[in-house]
């Protein structure tokens, strides 16, 4: 691999447990590959030069052990985080595995398991805080309906509202310095799942008591699933200050939830992604939320690995190559590129009014414009190409 691919740890690249830790199962077949202890995990990232790590409670400690027994997970856990110079850079709470969740967590129609639900979440937010995570995602897997006669939307929503407020309450009176994400997907596991894109997400967020330390963790897959753009959701979350986390994978449209290896389908939709990230100032993780291909052993694991990494620095030198082209800022001015961040109108006022409706229009002439973006879309394929 070029030295110039590798990766350092001020990348600020991070793998789930759950990640490399994936074991190739599917709905028609099982594991393909023996388990990687969590320490060897630990281990393998940090020989790749990653950052951070994320879990979910289940992934680290053993779901319905004694409290001496996931003590020790943890605390083992915490000896190789020092050994290898990781960070704990996110965590979550499993509340899709097991049975109980079958009917969703903080939206179950069940008042006792959206107790229970909250509960989990709240001792593994002691957990993270002692890490020292700082981003705590919500993923609603089993949050959702086959039957829409099953839950009156409204009422889940206001319970998934109240336990968000709840647990940003509980975040508060503690002190802790931990900052929500939630992860929208539309489907799968549920037929349909509540909060199913970023736009619903973000409008939820609206909704909520402690809606400063809420915001979103977009995954590749879960927009291109329904066929919207990743780069475009991305870029709303940015522009209302609510990129606090972000999954990394690769998807094709329509298909089941894939997690393929970053920057392994759509090259192009991942060049402007990572253009996006690289130039927006966005400074968390950026965190392959993926796995290895059903087909491949321990060693095809670490592939995918490099993999990811290999694939968003390639990107992210092309952008660089992009972005530095004088036939780009050429390109970009003809087509007007610049001339989106001035603004229309400026403030509201009686006079810019009665100014605007005075103003005369050639709108033949407007239309005639031309505005040169097949010029420009191949100078993207051809950096992307290398052949600019």
């Amino acid at each position: 691999m070029s030295p110039e691919l590798t990766a350092r740890p001020e990348h600020k690249f991070s793998f789930g447990l759950w990640t490399v830790g994936n074991r190739g199962r599917d709905p028609f077949g099982e594991a393909v590959r023996p388990k990687i202890e969590v320490a060897d995990m630990l281990r393998g990232l940090a020989d790749l030069g990653v950052y951070g790590v994320s879990f979910h409670d289940d992934d680290l400690m053993t779901f319905g052990a004694p409290e001496s027994q996931r003590r020790a997970e943890l605390d083992a856990f915490k000896k190789t985080l020092d050994e290898t110079g990781l960070v704990c850079s996110m965590a979550t709470t499993n509340l899709f595995y097991h049975p109980v969740f079958k009917d969703g967590a903080f939206t179950s129609n069940d008042p006792q398991v959206r107790r229970y639900a909250i509960q989990k979440s709240m001792r593994n937010i002691d957990v993270a805080a002692e890490l020292g995570a700082p981003i705590y995602v919500f993923w609603g897997g089993r949050e959702g309906v086959e039957s829409a006669a099953a839950k009156d939307t409204r009422d889940a929503l206001a319970r998934y509202a109240e336990a968000l407020d709840f647990l940003a309450g509980y975040v508060k009176d503690k002190g802790y310095d931990i900052r929500f994400a939630l992860e929208p997907k539309p489907n799968e596991p549920r037929g349909d799942i509540f909060l199913p894109t970023v736009g619903h997400a973000l409008g939820f967020i609206s909704t909520l008591e402690h809606q400063e330390m809420v915001g979103l963790n977009p995954e590749v897959a879960h927009e291109t699933m329904s066929g919207l753009s990743f780069y475009q959701g991305v870029a709303q979350t940015l522009w209302q200050g609510k990129l606090f986390h972000i999954d990394l994978n690769d998807q094709r449209i329509g298909r089941f939830d894939q997690d393929f290896r970053f920057g392994s389908e759509g090259i192009k939709d991942h060049f402007f992604l990572v253009r996006l990230l690289e130039n927006s100032g966005y400074a968390g993780v950026k965190h392959f939320d993926a796995h290895a291909y059903r087909t491949e052993d321990v060693e095809g694991v670490w592939d995918f690995a490099r993999g990811c990494i290999r694939n968003y620095l390639a990107l992210a030198e092309k952008a660089r190559e992009f972005d530095s082209d004088p036939r780009v800022a050429a390109a970009m001015s003809y087509t007007g590129v610049p001339q989106l961040a001035e603004p229309s109108v400026g403030p509201y006022s009686t006079e810019a009014a009665a100014g605007l409706m005075d103003e005369q229009f050639d709108v033949d002439s407007l239309a005639s414009r031309g505005f040169g973006i097949e010029k420009l879309d191949q100078l993207v394929v051809d950096h992307i190409l290398g052949i600019a």
